[in-house]
């Protein structure tokens, strides 16, 4: 087998191997300060391949986590909460690094927010 040959055959396995997941299944926690006062959060995640379930728990309730996936180290989900009678959907965007999730937290698309969760270990 030609040197051209062998790397062709080498990038052709490396793309057809797909990006694993990064493993977040268990929990994490977030306390972070928003515009109604410090939250304290703790999220429950459950991974199925790509597909991300659980819960997330506050002081204002706990709720399921829906829309969820996991790509890489990239995380998506949604929140909704009902807060003093009113519905609010979260949307979360986060990247996974060790033991650490970096997200961005778009509240009913009237605020966004930076916040950093932790695994508990």
């Amino acid at each position: 087998m030609s040197r051209k040959s062998f790397l062709l055959l080498a990038l052709l396995l490396a793309l057809s191997i797909p990006a694993r997941a990064a493993d977040i299944a268990g929990k994490w926690t977030a306390s972070f300060d928003t515009q109604i006062g410090v939250q304290n959060y703790t999220y429950t995640f459950k991974v199925d391949g790509a597909k991300l379930t659980g819960t997330a728990e506050s002081q204002f309730g706990k709720t399921e986590i829906t829309e969820g996936t996991v790509k890489g180290d990239e995380i998506s989900f949604v929140e909704s909460v009902n807060y003093e009678g009113n519905a609010l959907k979260i949307e979360y965007k986060g990247k996974i690094s060790g033991d650490e999730i970096k997200f961005t937290r778009n509240v009913a698309d009237m605020v966004t927010e930076e916040i950093v969760a932790k695994r508990v270990k």
